[in-house]
């Protein structure tokens, strides 16, 4: 059922909280299969799968973000976006969220190759990324930087997933969950300047309007990912053709 059209505005206060209100009702840390996987449920090929289809998320974050940049003529703005993809594609080789994410498929047994090609990933997964990309490229720059604030309920899901698999998973070590360490300190410092900018610049009630519609569709796009690993390596255990298949399933 479509909303209303708004006819007021929000005061930034106002937005912000309606925003946190959306992450609290759909943020993916809701969803089932992160209850499984921080709570030792699943077994390591499901970890695999899990790992191996997030990298593709990972790996496309820095597209994301540099198709937003290539739409900003404000130097200010691309240089606080930029450290976004330095963040995550590193100063050199080995380095960044990418490489980090590939040290955990590493310890996982996921062979390398595999994982940066994308193979065996889920439709739905491939689907649901690139709808995300397309997302930040077509849409206006205000709703490509509100669809970011997802990282505002980032660093809660962060504890909760290192404590719970370390604390679960045998096959799982401090060092391949390194990746998360640094989204602790990166996350809130991006979700802070979208926030700013978003409550600045969303003055009218239709620019409220989209930024809400915004973080619900990333919402969404997480929520996506995990409702087809869950399908495909849960249940009801549906692995489609061509995706990956966890050893002694095939």
């Amino acid at each position: 059922m479509t909303e209303p059209a708004m006819t007021e505005p929000m005061s930034p206060d106002q937005l912000e909280a309606a925003l946190r209100a959306i992450g609290r009702e759909r943020y993916h840390d809701r969803h089932p299969f992160h209850g499984l996987l921080h709570g030792g449920k699943l077994d390591r090929g499901q970890v695999q799968a899990w790992a191996l289809n997030r990298f593709y998320y990972q790996s496309r974050i820095p597209l994301k973000d540099a198709a937003l940049i290539s739409r900003t003529e404000d130097p200010a703005l691309r240089r606080e976006w930029r450290r976004r993809i330095e963040d995550h594609d590193g100063d050199h080789e080995g380095d960044g969220g990418i490489a980090r994410w590939l040290h955990l498929t590493d310890a996982l047994g996921l062979d390398r190759a595999a994982v940066s090609d994308g193979r065996g990933i889920l439709p739905a997964t491939r689907f649901a990324v690139d709808a995300y990309v397309r997302f930040v490229r077509e849409k206006t720059l205000l709703e490509a930087i509100a669809s970011s604030l997802t990282e505002l309920f980032a660093p809660a899901i962060i504890g909760n997933r290192v404590a719970g698999m370390l604390a679960h998973y045998d096959f799982v070590s401090p060092e391949a969950l390194s990746y998360f360490d640094k989204r602790l300190t990166q996350a809130p410092r991006d979700s802070d300047f979208a926030l700013d900018y978003v409550r600045r610049e969303a003055r009218r009630p239709d620019q409220q309007q989209d930024v809400m519609a915004a973080l619900t569709f990333k919402c969404d796009v997480l929520w996506a990912q995990l409702d087809a690993l869950h399908h495909a390596y849960v249940a009801p255990g549906h692995i489609p053709p061509g995706a990956f298949v966890p050893e002694g399933r095939g």
